[in-house]
């Protein structure tokens, strides 16, 4: 094992023994490095994801998305606290938040607003900024659930900034996904419903108590109706839809159910593998591109003629200038036209 440390964190050693012991302080280390993009860091990020290698994937992975005000937060709070009271076991939650075009870190601070299942000793929530992220999802999504999964959490919720961006992407984190819903969405609902509806597998319309409780039903059929028009999801089960309320836990055993009758027939069918397997080999091109994408970037910036070429004002079309750069970039790397 690789036991030295880099610039500012501990060394792997140290981050792998604390994240075995489920230690907030280096489960918070451990994520940072992995989100840092420094070519020292990512080496060592490299030697602790290895280490962690064989105790990662032990979770389910569960997505939650939602139209704006639709109370994800809540929603996971209450279903976070049933799985760490009622049921004991240990519960992550990676939340989202748009980045800050100065800083580059979150602006939301999700873990705010839920305070009691962050005062949970089975619970972990961690904040983190997209980093412009197309999706709703980190940069290093992927990673910090393998790092929660190692850490002994059996459920990774990953909440995300948002809906109707990319959610085929927060699809590629998740072995379910969850869309929250409300009533009165009008247009906006009709705009993102087909979309979203593709990749849910269980559709909550949220808030449904009090005066609400009629025109959620109603919603809740509207719904139900559209996703029986839309093909099968690829592991063959039927979109799941149904109303809840966040203020209590009332609801939350129900909810339950229909997340575990979800995960029995998936891993029944073998899907789950399948999907896994999937998953794992579009984060492997994704990670490529980006590390091709940085490489490339670092050559115009601090090439001479390449970075003149690219600012140039000259008569040439953009596609021929893309395309020059191109030859330029092949030759230095030794490849052919």
């Amino acid at each position: 094992m690789n036991g030295s440390a880099v610039a500012d964190f501990p060394s792997t050693a140290e981050l792998v023994e604390g994240i075995q012991n489920a230690d907030r302080a280096r489960m918070g280390q451990a994520i940072s490095l992995v989100e840092s993009e420094l070519p020292l860091h990512r080496k060592q990020a490299e030697a602790l994801l290895k280490e962690l290698g064989p105790a990662a994937g032990k979770s389910w992975r569960i997505g939650v998305t939602g139209v704006p005000g639709a109370g994800k937060s809540s929603f996971l709070e209450q279903l976070g606290l049933h799985i760490t009271r009622e049921r004991e076991e240990k519960v992550a939650v990676l939340a989202i938040d748009p980045s800050s075009p100065i800083s580059g870190g979150s602006i939301l601070g999700d873990k705010t607003r839920m305070n009691d299942l962050a005062r949970d000793p089975r619970a972990f929530i961690r904040p983190s900024p997209s980093g412009g992220t197309f999706g709703g999802v980190a940069r290093r999504s992927q990673e910090i659930i393998r790092i929660c999964e190692a850490a002994g959490f059996q459920y990774c919720f990953i909440e995300t900034v948002g809906v109707g961006q990319s959610e085929d992407l927060v699809k590629k984190l998740s072995d379910v996904m969850i869309l929250l819903m409300i009533t009165g969405a009008g247009d906006q609902l009709q705009g993102i419903k087909r979309g979203i509806m593709e990749v849910a597998d269980l559709v909550l319309v949220n808030k449904a108590d009090g005066n609400n409780t009629v025109p959620a039903k109603k919603t809740l059929a509207e719904l139900r109706q559209s996703a029986a028009m839309l093909p099968l999801p690829a592991h063959g089960r039927p979109v799941v839809s149904d109303t809840c309320t966040s203020l209590d836990q009332r609801d939350m055993p129900r909810i339950w159910t229909h997340l575990m009758d979800h995960f029995n027939s998936v891993v029944a069918s073998g899907w789950l593998k399948e999907n896994r397997d999937t998953q794992d080999r579009y984060w492997v091109r994704a990670q490529l591109n980006e590390w091709v994408q940085d490489e490339l970037d670092h050559w115009l910036e601090n090439d001479a003629e390449a970075s003149s070429l690219l600012s140039s004002q000259s008569s040439k079309l953009p596609f021929s200038r893309s395309a020059e750069l191109f030859r330029r970039y092949q030759r230095l790397r030794g490849t052919n036209d």
